[in-house]
């Protein structure tokens, strides 16, 4: 169920960016419900482990191999992590019902859509990484979506220098995250 918590969200995104502009409107109740899902699920999941402490863990595949470090594609499930799913899910979800009204009359509200959706599983796939480098893959995620968000109409020259500056930030933050993870390598290798 957890795969399906962070996987419906990104079908979310490949339907808006595949079909977008052939069912033109019906990529709102797409993608709504590709977050319904995963908010109903994440719900069920909260207060199926809440008294019993159980920890998930979901293997996917083997990442890389080299020497002592071997990185795999884990995804990891807690309470916390229970809850952190649902709050991002039902934050996305109202955000996904606002937008659709809000930008009704947008032409491109399907890409927009498309781009809440993806932020939205990169942002799960920052939740569950079952470690850190599944983590940083979920922080470049969502800087890349905020990036598409925030340029979302490219035409005008403020969200195009908002955009880049929020880039520049990410870069910035991202340098600083790959310091913590090589000192945390060094340290505990």
């Amino acid at each position: 169920m957890l795969f399906l918590i962070i996987f419906l969200p990104f079908l979310g995104f490949l339907g808006g960016c595949l079909f977008g502009r052939f069912i033109g409107k019906g990529v709102i109740p797409f993608t709504i419900l590709n977050i319904f899902l995963p908010c109903v699920f994440s719900i069920f999941l909260l207060f199926n482990n809440f008294n019993d402490n159980s920890i998930l863990v979901t293997y996917l595949n083997l990442w890389f191999s080299c020497d002592t470090l071997i990185v795999s594609w884990e995804l990891l499930g807690d309470n916390l992590t229970f809850f952190m799913t649902f709050v991002v899910t039902f934050i996305s979800l109202l955000v996904h019902i606002y937008s659709s009204e809000y930008m009704g009359s947008d032409p491109h509200l399907t890409r927009f859509l498309s781009y809440l959706s993806l932020f939205t599983f990169f942002m799960l796939i920052l939740i569950t990484g079952a470690n850190f480098i599944q983590m940083f893959v979920g922080w470049e995620g969502v800087g890349l979506s905020s990036y598409l968000l925030i340029n979302f109409w490219f035409t005008r020259l403020q969200a195009n220098k908002a955009a880049i500056k929020a880039m520049l930030f990410n870069r910035v933050a991202d340098m600083l995250m790959l310091l913590g993870l090589f000192a945390v390598f060094i340290c505990f290798e």
